[in-house]
């Protein structure tokens, strides 16, 4: 007997049919030769790739999976047709019906692939959801901490929403992107709705910058919105700090002047520079007016350096700040009689010489150089500054002052009037040593041979206090006396060196 039945005729339709249901990738070519090995190996690869591809991912199935895949199913098809053509079917009546059951079940790869299709695209837009949903929940978070520290966020969270509107337009994600910036815009503008305006101004300023990022026509209305909000911030900051006398406000107001010339808040700058002029003048006679001149003088170089030349405010500015400098002038004078009041003797001197020095035309001049002398006197002799000195000056008792030093002196004096004058060293004097001087009988501008520099004044009966000052200056200290003037006397004071001082 032989060993196995003989071959069939050669059939080219069955071989078709064989091969066409192996293109369906579940081997039914080899079911119907009974080739069950062969099936079993055309599902093995079948589920090899479902499991490669399954569940499906936004990039798809590898490119190398796909085409290895193909080229088994094709080696199947092209197996099965040669095993086949000489091999009776089976489980089938005839090739022509197993052809036409290969055709129709070659929808069950066409029709995966097309669920696949759909279940890749599914997954690509959950992976578009989810980078919508981390950008969300980055500005959320970016919202609670200040705009400097989290600047970069933002950024990121801005390229993320860009990013699906230009690369999926057409994605679920892409759709809500109009609303998510919406939001993303109130959150970055969060301290301007807590009104707190300085620190609106940056996160509005970089609002400002995001159509160089995002199309305007992507954005709308928002292209435009954080301008009234950051002029209002820019004002609203600066003012405050203009009335408190903080704060950088000269940049501020610059910053609005220039980029928002024509808004209604730029009209406001002047009349609030010109209200805290006005308040800070008022101020000189309050009870610090050396601050209130400081703060005139600040303000006067402050608003002159704003540049207004774009809303047409320059010649307003200009006018602020010359009278904000008059009023400082001016103020001087108040400012030294409270130093003079409070005992600060040594400012008061400066401040006084320095207000008769600039204003040689003001009604108070006179007076302030007095308060200077008299506060001169005072640093040496603190009972000189008891009372403050008016303008009056002489008087019925004649007072003359010698100068037994070889130095030039100043002579200053204050009590009922106040004055001073200088006398020229004398030319053959010396000073005396300091024993000489607690010497008894020890009288200097005592030598009848010498014509001692002097001069008399005539002052009001009273305590007169004297200080002489040498010109010298290096290891001189001034010298003091206290004069308690009477009627019917003549009185000499004189004025000498010692190796220590007078």
């Amino acid at each position: 007997m032989p060993t196995a039945p003989p071959p069939a005729p050669a059939d080219p339709w069955r071989a078709v049919a064989v091969a066409l249901l192996n293109l369906s990738g579940l081997g039914l070519g080899y079911a119907v030769l009974r080739r069950w090995l062969l099936m079993a190996v055309c599902w093995v690869a079948t589920a090899v790739l479902l499991l490669v591809a399954l569940p499906a991912d936004p990039d798809g199935v590898p490119g190398a999976a796909v085409v290895i895949y193909v080229l088994f199913l094709l080696l199947a098809a092209a197996h099965g047709a040669s095993v086949g053509l000489r091999t009776r079917l089976a489980l089938l009546p005839s090739a022509l019906i197993a052809a036409v059951l290969g055709l129709v079940l070659l929808a069950v790869p066409a029709g995966g692939a097309v669920l696949y299709g759909d279940a890749r695209d599914e997954a690509t837009e959950q992976m578009l959801l989810e980078r919508l949903e981390r950008a969300d929940h980055l500005v959320e978070q970016s919202g609670k901490q200040p705009f400097r520290t989290v600047e970069a966020d933002y950024r990121r969270a801005l390229a993320a929403y860009d990013g699906l509107g230009d690369d999926h337009p057409d994605s679920r994600a892409a759709q809500q992107v109009p609303d998510r910036l919406k939001t993303y815009y109130a959150t970055v503008a969060t301290p301007y709705e807590q009104k707190d305006y300085c620190a609106a101004v940056a996160p509005l300023e970089y609002l400002r910058t995001v159509p160089r990022t995002i199309a305007r026509n992507k954005l709308g209305d928002l292209a435009t919105w954080p301008d009234d909000r950051l002029a209002t911030s820019l004002y609203t900051c600066a003012a405050t700090s203009l009335g408190a006398g903080a704060g950088d406000w000269t940049t501020q107001f610059g910053e609005l002047l220039s980029t928002f010339p024509e808004s209604e808040q730029a009209g406001r700058v002047e009349p609030a520079v010109r209200d805290a002029v006005d308040k800070t003048v008022t101020s000189v006679g309050g009870d610090d007016p050396c601050a209130a001149v400081a703060r005139l003088e600040t303000l006067s170089t402050q608003v002159r350096g704003l540049h207004g030349e774009q809303a047409g405010l320059d010649d307003a500015f200009g006018k602020d700040a010359d009278r904000a400098a008059r009023s400082a002038r001016s103020g001087t004078y108040t400012c030294g009689v409270d130093q003079y009041k409070e005992a600060k003797y040594t400012e008061a001197v400066a401040t006084m010489n320095a207000f008769a020095k600039s204003n040689p035309h003001d009604r108070n001049r006179a007076r302030a150089q007095k308060i200077a002398i008299a506060a001169e006197v005072a640093r040496t002799v603190p009972a000189a500054g008891k009372r403050l000195p008016g303008t009056g000056s002489g008087g019925s008792i004649a007072v003359t002052v010698k100068n037994d030093s070889p130095d030039d002196i100043t002579v200053l004096y204050t009590g009922p009037v106040t004055g001073s004058f200088t006398l020229k060293a004398c030319g053959k004097c010396s000073a005396y040593s300091l024993g000489s001087t607690i010497a008894i009988g020890f009288k200097p501008c005592s030598d009848s041979g010498r014509n001692y520099p002097h001069r008399t004044i005539r002052l009001p009966v009273g305590t007169t206090y004297f200080v002489h000052k040498s010109h010298a200056g290096t290891g001189r200290t001034p010298a003091s006396d206290t004069a308690k003037l009477r009627p019917g006397y003549v009185y000499t004071e004189c004025a000498y060196t010692t190796s220590y001082g007078y």
